[in-house]
């Protein structure tokens, strides 16, 4: 039983410190690189006489032509005559993004110390600190979707064209596909902790039994 018990937790334990590295490389990546909305609005050229490229990406920091250099993105719906609703996502993701890589990077430090330990509390923390930082990632991921949508709609009142969708080429960059990989194992490294806090929990209870 405790040779079970001992190679159950370590291939466990194993899993857990992939998925954890794994989490916080991938959200590292997403936050650091300016691929989350991409734009191609080379339909417009003809209409604009504009020689330039119309490509562009963005990030959660900047937007960046291609082959051009990069500027701050500020809060377009920073006005007095903007929706109060929409003016509050940008603030939301840019804030809850940052604020799950800190829950995750004290996860970690916390999964370091209860691997060593064998703590039951410090693997249950661990665990849900992980969660925590996937719902956290999760809704600033989703708050940004919303809040690339809202300012699609923006833009496109500004511009006063209904079908001005028929021109640009937009989508999410790989960008956000790396937030959403980071969610994924953030969620699986959290089961993992949480699991073996139950499986040092059992063996405890079966010793005192013993």
């Amino acid at each position: 039983l405790a040779r079970d018990f001992h190679n159950s937790s370590v291939h466990l334990l194993l899993r857990a410190i992939l998925t954890a590295v794994l989490s916080f490389t991938f959200l590292v990546a997403a936050l650091a690189t300016d691929f989350w909305y991409q734009i191609d609005a080379s339909g417009l050229e003809e209409l604009t006489n504009y020689t330039g490229s119309l490509k562009s990406h963005r990030g959660l920091w900047r937007t960046c032509q291609f082959n051009r250099t990069c500027i701050s993105m500020l809060n377009p719906f920073k006005s007095k005559t903007a929706n109060m609703t929409t003016s509050h996502l940008h603030g939301a993701f840019v804030v809850l993004l940052p604020l799950s890589l800190i829950i995750i990077v004290f996860g970690g430090m916390a999964g370091v110390l209860s691997i060593f330990t064998q703590a039951f509390c410090l693997l249950l923390c661990t665990g849900v600190l992980y969660l925590l930082g996937a719902l956290t990632t999760l809704l600033g991921v989703s708050i940004y979707i919303a809040y690339s949508a809202a300012l699609f709609k923006e833009v496109a009142s500004f511009q006063g064209r209904k079908n001005l969708m028929e021109d640009l080429n937009i989508r999410f960059g790989w960008s956000l596909a790396f937030a959403w990989v980071s969610i994924g194992t953030e969620l699986l490294t959290g089961l993992a902790f949480i699991l073996m806090a139950k499986m040092v929990g059992r063996k405890r209870r079966w010793d005192n039994f013993i």
